[in-house]
């Protein structure tokens, strides 16, 4: 292993020659200093990166004049990098979570590695820190085949115990020292909170094992989830942020329910809202990193107890197709992720359930159920999986029923106005087998209003 702290010694156009296909560590583990380098240095050229959400001081990276040198293959968009993906100055890669380290062995196949790294411990292994992904997959992909890994020692970034790697396979090391990209939240708005209250009282029981991210819906869970008093909850995440670390500090996750039985909660990338909330993830044996072909394993989901897992959604149609990466069939917000991975995993868990949590309409008032999803955007979800969906307005359960009861359970998703005009749609559509049969009991089959639970 070479140290140095002199940059232009391991990034430039002799290390990274034309042909090089780097993979870089991605998150609050993005190596900036090293991105920053390869976008200044235009010798540096002819090479592919692959990346999963980069965050950070990295916009140089993305620039259309470092797009013309270097191919970018994005697996999750983020703010930096969505320019490029959606003007056709980068490619989009679409595959779940749980399938990166596969393709990055079998088939993308790098052989540079670009990390993020804290350490070493006293057995002379580094943290991978905030971010796992697959590191380890890209970093055993490009040492079979002889190529380098380039390591971003950064002192601010915390050895998050469980996704280490031997100093040994580490060729370049660069020390560095600047603060983590943090992702702060805004307090719950009324929506999230009666959301994260439904979900809470219909779903959260002791035993059960969460997942999910970041934002004022998983705040607004943490919320509910206290203030009802439930104490013996596991985690098993492939995000852990802020909310789930209230729950550890109230001392309510005890993980003795999950599978493997363990004193600490499993995820594969963490964020925080500030350095306090990094520093709280140094050598913190509350908590453990694993791969993504870990955490979001489908069987390793499948066996957790009362899996419930909450994430969010961009739309859903009335058909209960659910998509959370686009705006448009081919403008790319994000990405696939582990949406999918989850739904389909809580689904096979014994008393588990996989939710879709949302309000109903975005900050403009624009409903996001509606009568068909956008004409070939990516669904994360099809209409036949069994997906839970929460709005402010509800929970609609779609599990036995017919095609025409799902349609009228989701419609009273809507805010109210929207509602009836989307159940206007389905009343006057023919294709629908007597949906007004779903109404017989005065409420939608399906369906619990949240004034019928919070009156």
């Amino acid at each position: 292993m070479i140290v140095t702290d002199k940059i232009e010694e391991i990034v430039n156009a002799g290390t990274l020659r034309p042909g090089r296909r780097i993979y870089v560590s991605g998150n609050a583990a993005t190596p900036q200093v090293l991105l920053r380098q390869v976008a200044a240095d235009t010798d540096i050229t002819g090479m592919e990166m692959i990346s999963v959400l980069l965050l950070g001081d990295i916009e140089a990276i993305f620039s259309e004049a470092c797009c013309r040198r270097i191919t970018h293959r994005i697996i999750f968009n983020g703010p930096a990098s969505r320019d490029a993906a959606n003007k056709g100055w980068a490619k989009y890669q679409l595959m779940h979570l749980s399938a990166i380290p596969s393709q990055v062995r079998d088939y993308l196949r790098p052989d540079v590695a670009m990390i993020s790294v804290s350490g070493p411990d006293n057995g002379g292994n580094f943290s991978l820190g905030t971010t796992v992904e697959a590191v380890m997959a890209a970093v055993d992909t490009v040492r079979s085949q002889g190529g380098i890994v380039i390591a971003e020692r950064n002192r601010q970034m915390p050895f998050v115990l469980g996704g280490t790697i031997p100093g040994a396979h580490i060729d370049y090391l660069l020390d560095t020292d600047y603060p983590l990209p943090a992702s702060p939240v805004k307090p719950p708005n009324e929506s999230a909170r009666r959301i994260g209250r439904l979900i809470a009282e219909l779903y959260v029981e002791n035993g059960a094992t969460l997942q999910y991210g970041i934002g004022q819906v998983p705040e607004a869970v943490t919320d509910a989830i206290l203030d009802k008093g439930v104490n013996d909850l596991g985690i098993h995440t492939e995000l852990f942020a802020d909310a789930m670390r209230r729950l550890i500090d109230a001392g309510v996750v005890t993980n003795r329910h999950t599978f493997t039985q363990s004193n600490f909660s499993m995820a594969s990338i963490f964020l925080a809202g500030s350095v306090e909330g990094y520093d709280w993830l140094d050598f913190n044996s509350s908590v453990q990193s694993r791969p993504c072909d870990y955490t979001n394993s489908l069987l390793n989901i499948a066996q957790q107890p009362q899996m419930i897992a909450v994430n969010s959604a961009i739309g859903v149609d009335l058909h209960g197709n659910i998509w959370a990466d686009s705006l448009q069939a081919r403008k790319i917000y994000s990405g696939v992720g582990g949406q999918a991975d989850f739904i389909r995993g809580a689904s096979l868990s014994s008393g588990g359930v996989p939710i879709i949590a949302m309000s109903s309409t975005t900050a403009k008032g624009i409903s996001k159920i509606v009568d068909k999803c956008p004409e070939g955007i990516t669904t994360t979800a099809i209409a036949a999986d069994p997906v839970v969906i929460v709005t402010e307005n509800g929970v609609f359960d779609p599990r036995g029923l017919s095609f025409s009861e799902r349609v009228v359970g989701i419609a009273h998703l809507a805010d109210p106005a929207e509602r009836d005009r989307l159940l206007q749609t389905v009343y006057d559509s023919k294709e629908f087998h007597n949906p007004t049969e779903a109404l017989k009991s005065g409420r939608p089959k399906g369906f619990v209003a949240y004034d019928d639970i919070f009156t």
